[in-house]
């Protein structure tokens, strides 16, 4: 490893649930992670709070991270949480988020986003000479549009360092886990976030080699943790929402459209509801229902801001279905109140075709690399949906436990960036 081509370099794993940074060391020593005020750590949630006040210059003042969650807890009522927005970069159907009366294009968002983040690191992300920012194999969204998602990160980070490239994020984490390894060893990295599942096929060289990786293969999905939220939500929650009923259009009886509960699982969009157009329609609905109580519910849920907290009930059964072969699931927002056990198996059984389409991608990283299974030495799973048990089995299933590795789910990529923005040249990792 060279000693840093720069004076200040950075690595930025911009995630769509955490946002991790992390300081190239000097003389090539071991990257340092960014801490984000004392009490803080180094992750940072990607999210964002909005609310008013006249004291700030255009009357509407933000937080970001840890920050916006106290803001948001503070007072839900009348304020707007924006999480999960990073799933928007390569959507062409995304325009705007409407904030109060304004709206926010993706760019002015993610710069609003990384200004706090500065804000919060103690000078360790100001005057930047390079920044290496992590980005997915494959974007999130049903069609995602690569082309647009690199236009909207060129104007977010525009300004940000002197120089700013894109790195693959589970190439980032190869690196990472290279510094580990005393060995020539192929590498398949799978990095499972909220928003996309990335693999990598990498071969290391020994320690001292001049490139140390060497890029193979690379393929990607954009289903991750998110995705499963969403399963989670569709069994559990939108049934009390309305989902399954009909309503009255003059003589007609039609089913509930069912693109107000899409939006409601999907932690990108639910925020947005909150504007006077949806919540019109959804009022229409409502009178013309032949049940109105559970479209009062969604309603009342979209108004009172409960996203947060249905977030964090989601994401606490998801945790504990890690461990546990059941789980109890709960959520209490205004006069919606939601519990029941689920077991481990159910759980599987929603998600099982989206775990079918992550090994699906997994298949292509490997064709595209060229190597077969057996040649695959070593195994790294990183990122918080590694942690899944269904997930974790595609790789036990193919490659044996003692072939795999973990570790630094929510820092490794930021450590891999980190070392690349270290490099003399960081154009032959660049994406």
């Amino acid at each position: 490893m060279t000693a840093p081509a720069v004076p200040c370099a950075v690595g930025l794993d911009f995630g769509t649930t955490n946002t991790v940074a992390a300081r190239a060391g000097s003389g090539g020593g071991a990257p340092s992670l960014v801490r984000l005020d004392a009490a803080e750590g180094a992750v940072f949630r990607t999210a964002l709070c909005f609310w008013h006040d006249e004291d700030v210059r255009g009357g509407l003042a933000a937080e970001a991270g840890p920050g916006a969650i106290r803001e948001y807890l503070e007072f839900p009522t009348d304020s707007r949480f924006l999480q999960s927005f990073k799933s928007t970069a390569a959507s062409r159907s995304f325009d705007t988020a409407p904030v109060f009366e304004k709206r926010f294009r993706f760019e002015e968002l993610g710069r609003l986003f990384l200004d706090k983040l500065a804000g919060h690191a103690g000078g360790a992300l100001d005057r930047l000479d390079r920044v290496v920012v992590g980005r997915p194999v494959t974007y999130a969204g049903s069609r995602p549009d690569e082309a647009l998602a690199r236009q909207r990160y060129d104007a977010m980070f525009a300004g940000f360092a002197r120089e700013v490239h894109y790195v693959y994020e589970p190439l980032a984490a190869a690196f990472a886990y290279a510094a580990t390894l005393s060995e020539p060893t192929t590498l398949l990295v799978a990095d499972f976030g909220g928003g996309t599942s990335d693999f990598s096929v990498v071969r290391i060289a020994e320690p001292g080699a001049a490139q140390r990786c060497v890029p193979l293969g690379h393929a990607g999905i954009g289903i991750a943790g998110d995705r499963f939220d969403a399963r989670i939500v569709d069994k559990l929650v939108l049934p009390f929402l309305g989902k399954g009923g009909q309503y009255r259009s003059f003589d007609k009886i039609l089913d509930i459209p069912g693109g107000y509960f899409a939006d409601l699982a999907d932690w990108s969009k639910l925020a947005l509801m909150r504007n006077r157009r949806t919540l019109a329609e959804l009022e229409t609905l409502r009178r013309a229902a032949i049940d109105p109580e559970p479209i009062a519910r969604m309603i009342a849920l979209i108004e009172d801001e409960l996203g947060f907290p249905l977030y964090d009930a989601v994401g606490r059964l998801k945790r504990a279905l890690t461990v546990d072969q059941s789980a109890q699931f709960s959520f209490r927002g205004g006069d919606v109140v939601i519990e029941g056990e689920v077991s481990r198996a159910e759980f599987e059984g929603w998600i099982a075709a989206d775990v079918a389409r992550m090994a699906e991608a997994l298949d292509r990283a490997l064709a595209e690399a060229g190597v077969g299974e057996g040649e695959i030495d070593w195994v790294f799973l990183t990122g918080g949906t590694s942690l899944v048990p269904a997930v974790r089995a595609i790789f036990t299933e193919r490659f044996g436990a003692d072939r795999i590795g973990t570790g630094g789910e929510l820092t490794s990529i930021a450590d891999g960036l980190a070392r690349i923005a270290g490099q003399d040249d960081v154009t032959t990792w660049t994406a």
